[in-house]
C-alpha cells in the first residue's frame, strides 16, 4: 500500500534519467509512452535487447499544494495552547457517530470551509514540540483536518484512491502538504515520520484516511487531557465493528483489517506479540482471553476504500 508506494525515491528518479541520457546517446531505435510506463528497444545496447517495462519516476511532477503559511519563530504558539475548538465544533456539525461525513454540506457552506482553512492556518503557527500527550493530539488532529481538506477541494469524489497517482500526477498523501513551524509535512510525513515513530500504536485507530475500512472519524477534536480515554474509545469502537474485526472462537481464528497487517511491527514482533497488544480492545470475552495468550490464527479481511460519505 502506501508503504511501498515510498520507494519511488529521488534517488531512483535520477537513477531512470540518467539511463534514459545514456540510452538517447546510444541511438536507441524506438521510444513510446504508454500510461504510466516507458517502453524502451534497442539493438544497440545489449542490456536493452529485450523489451523492458521501466517506471517513469519523474515524467510528469504534480505541483505540491500547501497549506498554512509561514511563522516567525518569535509569533510560533506553544503546542499546550493551541484552540482546536474549531476543529471541534466542525467534527461536531458535519461527522456522525459512526466516523461517516457529510461533505456535501460541508463544502456547500463557505464560512465552514474558511473555518477549516483558519484552523489548518492556526495549526501552521504552532511549535510542534512538547509533551507527548500535546504531540499526540496535535498531529491527529492535523492528519484528520488536511485529510478532510483535500477531500473537500476534489469533492464530490468516491474514493481518496482516485488522487493517490502511483507514478505521473497528483498524489494527496504525497503533495498536499501542512506548513508547521516553518516545515512542510505530507499527509504521508505526518503518519510515518512523525507518529508512528512516537510509540502509539493506538494512532492507527484514530488517523483517518477517509475511507470506510478506515476506523471511525471521531466527532469530535482530540485533546491532551482526554486523549488516553479517546484513543481507547476509538480502538474499541475499531474492533467492535465486524467489517474490520471477526473471531471465529471454533476454529481459532481471527480476521482483522488488513491496517494490522500493513502496520503489523508498530504493535509488536511477532503475531503473538501483535494479538496480546489489542487484547484489551476486543468485543467479547473469548477473543479476548484467546488474544491475550497470544494464541489462534490470523487472516486478513478486505478492505474498503469507498469514501466515508453520508450519502453512501
Amino acid at each position: 500500500m502506501r508503504r511501498n508506494e515510498r520507494l519511488l525515491s529521488l534517488r531512483s528518479r535520477e537513477l531512470v534519467a540518467k539511463l534514459l541520457t545514456t540510452t538517447a546517446t546510444r541511438f536507441v531505435n524506438e521510444f513510446e509512452i504508454k500510461e504510466d510506463f516507458v517502453l524502451f528497444r534497442s539493438m544497440q545496447v545489449v542490456s536493452l535487447t529485450l523489451v523492458s517495462w521501466i517506471p517513469l519516476m519523474g515524467y510528469a511532477y504534480a505541483q505540491d499544494i500547501t497549506l498554512g503559511s509561514r511563522t516567525n519563530a518569535v509569533d510560533q504558539i506553544q503546542i499546550s495552547k493551541v484552540d482546536h475548538s474549531s476543529w471541534n465544533e466542525l467534527l461536531n456539525k458535519y461527522v456522525d457517530s459512526d466516523g461517516m461525513v457529510n461533505y456535501t454540506a460541508w463544502k456547500a457552506n463557505a464560512e465552514d470551509t474558511r473555518m477549516l482553512d483558519q484552523y489548518l492556518l492556526r495549526l501552521s503557527k504552532v511549535n510542534p514540540r512538547g509533551t507527548q500527550e500535546d504531540m499526540l493530539a496535535f498531529w491527529i488532529n492535523a492528519y484528520n483536518a488536511v485529510t478532510i481538506k483535500g477531500i473537500l477541494r476534489e469533492y464530490p469524489t468516491s474514493s481518496i484512491r482516485n488522487h493517490t497517482a502511483r507514478f505521473v500526477g497528483y498524489n494527496i498523501w504525497k503533495n498536499l502538504k501542512l506548513t508547521v513551524a516553518n516545515k512542510q509535512y505530507s499527509l504521508d510525513d505526518i503518519e510515518h515520520q512523525v507518529l508512528r515513530k512516537m510509540g502509539e500504536p493506538r494512532i492507527h485507530f484514530a488517523i483517518v484516511c477517509a475511507s470506510i475500512g478506515c476506523p471511525r472519524l471521531l466527532n469530535e477534536a482530540y485533546v491532551p487531557d482526554r486523549l488516553d480515554h479517546q484513543l481507547t474509545k476509538n480502538a474499541k469502537s475499531f474492533f467492535a465493528d465486524q467489517t474490520k474485526f471477526q473471531f471465529d472462537a471454533k476454529r481459532q481464528r481471527f480476521h482483522i483489517s488488513p491496517i494490522l497487517k500493513w502496520f503489523a511491527e508498530d504493535f509488536g514482533s511477532s503475531q503473538s506479540a501483535q494479538l496480546k497488544a489489542i487484547s484489551t480492545y476486543l468485543p467479547d470475552a473469548a477473543a479476548m482471553e484467546m488474544a491475550s495468550m497470544g494464541k489462534g490464527s490470523v487472516s486478513y479481511l478486505e478492505y474498503d476504500w469507498g469514501l466515508n460519505d453520508q450519502k453512501k
